[in-house]
């Protein structure tokens, strides 16, 4: 073997060099020092200030802890953490509720213009997001597409338009159910596309209703796209605070708008900002590895 591997021309041996090199965890070092620099880094450089050995304000300052034992003590942010939760959740919910149907008839419907429909779906991320939520401010407004119907239908006076429409927690609830509505159904429509059809046709030729095959088939083999469906609104609805800031008022006030805050008002703490950044940022990254760890693709029960 050493003999014939030395014989071998050069332009070989360059060649599974080469291949061998490429196989090599060197490939990763490019993307490690990007998510070094631009990830970890920063996520420090945020810890740093939250334990205030980092600080905006003039002088001495040390290692404490300081912060984190007042927000852990808080009544007002860890309740604000909370609501931004249950809007998460509820919005994640009605979405994927929505979006299952939409997504099940595009990927299992034998029509040729379900692709056509698939574009209309996502038609909206050719514009901007920015303008997208302001669009919802028209609609809804006192002045908006809404009530300027009811005007005209006569259920609502002119004097008396609905105003908990726009600047509430149901006008944040209802947008972010819009932006997100394609993230939902893209991946539960993945998830059944690629469903193996023939699973389906044994399960109709063994007895089983099209209500059976849906629920021992269909949605166990679907439920990892819907998990991944919901964890794609969930997680960024939880630190949103581009909306709320549009359409929320004081009633659609999130978490995302109170670390905002800490940052950017006129007296910045950036010390109790981190800290609820860096709350947030575990929350999510301990939701990421559960579901990651217990995520797999259920069995159909043979029973």
């Amino acid at each position: 073997m050493a003999t014939q591997a030395g014989t071998e021309p050069a332009h070989i041996r360059r060649r599974r060099r080469l291949r061998i090199d490429l196989t090599t965890p060197s490939l990763l070092g490019l993307p490690v020092a990007y998510l070094v620099v631009f990830f970890l880094v920063p996520i420090a450089i945020v810890a740093c200030y939250s334990v205030d050995v980092y600080s905006i304000n003039p002088g001495k300052h040390s290692f404490t802890l300081a912060a984190w034992h007042d927000f852990l003590h808080s009544s007002v942010y860890l309740g604000l953490f909370w609501k931004s939760v249950k809007m998460a959740l509820i919005v994640s919910g009605i979405i994927v509720l929505l979006a299952y149907p939409l997504a099940y008839f595009l990927a299992l419907s034998e029509t040729k213009r379900k692709y056509v429909l698939l574009l209309v779906l996502i038609a909206p991320f050719l514009t901007s997001y920015l303008l997208r939520v302001l669009a919802w401010k028209v609609i809804l407004g006192n002045q908006g597409v809404v009530n300027t119907f009811l005007f005209w239908t006569g259920l609502r006076s002119a004097d008396h338009p609905i105003s908990q429409l726009l600047y509430s927690r149901f006008a944040v609830m209802l947008v972010l159910g819009y932006v997100w509505l394609p993230f939902v159904a893209l991946p539960i429509f993945v998830s059944l596309e690629s469903l193996d059809r023939r699973l389906l046709e044994a399960a109709s030729d063994l007895g089983a209703s099209r209500r059976q095959a849906f629920r021992r088939v269909t949605l166990p083999l679907s439920l990892p796209g819907v998990i991944a469906a919901f964890l794609f609104v969930f997680i960024p609805t939880l630190g949103e605070f581009i909306t709320p800031s549009l359409v929320g008022g004081t009633s659609g006030y999130m978490y995302g708008n109170q670390i905002v805050d800490l940052f950017e008002t006129g007296f910045p703490d950036w010390e109790t900002g981190s800290v609820l950044a860096l709350f947030l940022l575990g929350v999510v990254a301990i939701l990421t590895v559960v579901f990651a760890r217990f995520l797999r693709a259920p069995q159909l029960e043979t029973s």
